[in-house]
């Protein structure tokens, strides 16, 4: 009787319009637990943030109002590193490394051997100079023998000059006799012209014999120069042997001063040249710390103020120190040392010189690099606080 789509009984059977809507129940309670589940977790979410923030704000009210606010107003403090003099040991003339006789880190005392560069070169041109200082001491002899020579000359002719002074003197006796008896007519006129002609050779043989004279005191004076150049290239070469064994004692480099040997620079058999570094070494005999000063504090800041640092590497000693270099003009801080506000402001350099006595004490222990905070005493009635008290390693 009726067409169309009809149900079957089974089909009829399963269908229960009750569990259809118990069904979407749950969906729709299964969504509401979700959502409450959402809302409580972002809830437990902001609790937990705001107690973050409550206890941030917390410590920073606290570090802030209980923080230890330095040892008054007589002190400032500013960071800094500990510092030292370096020393760059080096060749003073080129030439190949020969052998380093020291390692990083090792101490090393004033006048110590520290590296050797190869002498060959010098060692021949100081036999070369020895040579040529035989051969100038042999010229001095050789020309002081020569003048030993001229002398003996001039010494002959003087001999000769005598007799000739006599042979003169014998001729003009003669001579006046001569006339004498001329004038008496004892004498012949031809025995008369030749006294007369023997005086004049007389004459002309003695001043032959003073120019021979003359001659040999110039060869004298001659001889003497030449023994004075020959004295002169002896010393000349005496200068360059030693110059020469200078050059050879200087290249073997050694300690200037008590330190610690910081880097090795060159390696044995590296060329360098005139002023070559081979190593760097600190000098611990002057450690000091550089940190910075505002202005407003810097002003007030005195040559060997008393200077209390401590060193984050060890801030259970507090180590003593003077003041012994303030900048004379400001500059901005370096920012590993200070904060980024701070750097907005012009800070002056000061450098806090540690005793001498204090680290050779503890001269092992000496470090460069370390950072720390250093505590000035401006009035110098102000006493310092117990925290800052001088402890130094026993």
């Amino acid at each position: 009787m009726f067409k169309g789509n009809s149900a079957s009984p089974a089909k009829l059977s399963s269908y229960n319009p009750f569990r259809v809507l118990l069904g979407s129940v749950d969906t729709e309670r299964n969504s509401t637990t979700m959502r409450f589940t959402t809302m409580a977790s972002a809830l437990k979410m902001k609790i937990v943030v705001a107690a973050s923030v409550l206890t941030v704000a917390v410590g920073i009210y606290s570090w802030t109002k209980l923080r230890p606010s330095g040892p008054g107003a007589g002190f400032v403090s500013g960071n800094g590193r500990v510092e030292a003099t370096e020393i760059d040991v080096a060749t003073k003339l080129a030439g190949r490394v020969q052998d380093i006789l020291v390692n990083e880190g090792d101490f090393v005392q004033a006048g110590q051997p520290l590296a050797r560069m190869q002498i060959d070169v010098l060692e021949a041109q100081r036999d070369e100079a020895r040579a040529q200082n035989q051969q100038a001491s042999n010229s001095v002899s050789s020309a002081q023998a020569q003048v030993t020579v001229r002398e003996s000359d001039k010494a002959a002719a003087q001999a000769v000059v005598a007799q000739r002074e006599s042979e003169l003197e014998l001729a003009q006796r003669r001579l006046k006799r001569s006339e004498t008896l001329s004038k008496a007519n004892v004498n012949s006129a031809q025995a008369l012209d030749e006294d007369r002609a023997n005086a004049r050779s007389a004459e002309a043989a003695l001043s032959a014999a003073k120019a021979q004279v003359e001659a040999a005191q110039a060869a004298i004076d001659a001889a003497r120069a030449q023994v004075v150049g020959a004295q002169s290239a002896v010393i000349a070469s005496l200068a360059t042997i030693a110059r020469i064994e200078a050059d050879i004692a200087d290249s073997q480099l050694k300690s200037p001063r008590d330190g610690r040997v910081q880097y090795r620079i060159a390696q044995p058999g590296e060329v360098l040249g005139a002023g070559g570094k081979v190593l760097n070494l600190i000098d611990l005999g002057d450690v000091y710390m550089t940190f910075f000063l505002p202005e407003t504090a810097a002003g007030k800041v005195a040559i060997d103020s008393e200077v209390r640092v401590v060193l984050d590497a060890a801030p259970q000693y507090v180590i003593p120190a003077k003041v012994s270099y303030v900048a004379s003009t400001a500059q901005f801080t370096p920012k590993t040392v200070e904060t980024a506000n701070e750097r907005q402001k012009l800070m002056f350099r000061v450098k806090a010189q540690f005793s001498r006595e204090l680290l050779q004490k503890h001269l092992k222990m000496v470090k460069t690099g370390i950072p720390g905070v250093a505590w000035v005493k401006l009035d110098p009635q102000a006493q310092w606080p117990e925290s800052l008290t001088e402890k130094t390693p026993e």
